[in-house]
């Protein structure tokens, strides 16, 4: 019963603190906007790869339209909706940023507990080959590995991104359990005879989900960042699929021809969407530190 009351007052402070972070405040508002964004885009006036047919059937009209009352943020060259496909991107960044993390985490987490309880060699092992990845930018890895899978769709954004975050995971994890497994709790453990495993379950890894969730919401941003700079290589899907790095490949060649309206939507939401992932996990990492608070 008192352990339960300390957690709830715990969780109490940290939510208070982050209450009272104006950063994470903007952050969630930010990411509200970019979640009702997702969530409304089934409402958008046009389709994602719904052309306008009375634009592109004229051969003297124009194909990039500037925004009107019956396009609300112009055309691109397809005569596609910029307003709804940037609705229906939404999701599909979201998705893959999220996507990419958990892979990451599913990687990352295990790759970086055993290293850190274990030690010895496997802990060796283990970090030299994490040592050989983050020796390669990370944007050239995501571009090694996306060329090496050869198909363009969103998973292979998926798995390059999330492969590209897994050593980060691994040693913020090896360092979190390098400091708790020498705890007095964890030498209890061993003394009454728990097995490594459940060790290293029940007792460790609980300890170490403060850093862990920092990061990840961290890390949300950066893979919609990565993803979409994948896309805009040419490495993501294919130009008729809804996504804003797809988008930006498509648009930034109009940018000096004063037809702005096509690029500035996808820019802009991936810049605030990047930007509202950082402050809240800016506040998060305020709130779950007793130090900073």
């Amino acid at each position: 019963m008192a352990a339960v009351k300390m957690q709830a007052t715990r969780g109490q402070k940290i939510w208070r603190s982050l209450r009272r972070d104006k950063g994470a405040v903007v952050g969630a508002v930010l990411i509200g906007l970019v979640v009702l964004m997702a969530a409304g885009a089934d409402l958008a006036p046009w389709g994602p790869a719904e052309m306008d047919w009375d634009v592109s059937m004229d051969a003297d009209a124009p194909t990039v339209l500037p925004p009107s009352a019956r396009h609300w943020l112009g055309t691109d060259r397809t005569t596609y909706d910029v307003f709804s496909r940037l609705l229906y991107g939404a999701r599909l960044s979201l998705l893959t940023g999220l996507a990419a993390v958990a892979l990451a985490l599913f990687l990352g987490v295990p790759l970086g507990a055993l290293s850190g309880y274990a030690g010895g060699y496997v802990d060796s092992v283990i970090m030299r080959a994490v040592d050989v990845m983050l020796a390669f930018p990370s944007i050239v890895l995501a571009i090694a590995i996306a060329t090496i899978l050869d198909q363009r769709s969103v998973t292979t954004v998926i798995i390059a991104v999330g492969v590209v975050n897994v050593p980060t995971i691994a040693r913020q994890v090896r360092a979190s359990v390098l400091q708790v497994k020498s705890q007095e709790f964890v030498v209890a453990a061993q003394a009454m005879g728990l097995g490594p495993v459940r060790i290293l379950m029940r007792h460790v890894l609980p300890n170490c989900l403060a850093p862990i969730i920092v990061l990840s919401t961290l890390g949300v941003g950066y893979a919609i960042l990565s993803a979409a700079g994948l896309n805009f290589l040419g490495l993501g899907p294919e130009p008729t699929v809804a996504e804003w790095g797809v988008m930006l490949t498509d648009g930034y060649s109009y940018v000096l021809q004063d037809q702005q309206w096509v690029v500035v939507p996808p820019g802009a939401a991936i810049a605030v969407t990047v930007l509202g992932f950082n402050l809240v996990g800016d506040g998060l990492r305020k709130a779950l530190d007793p130090r900073a608070r």
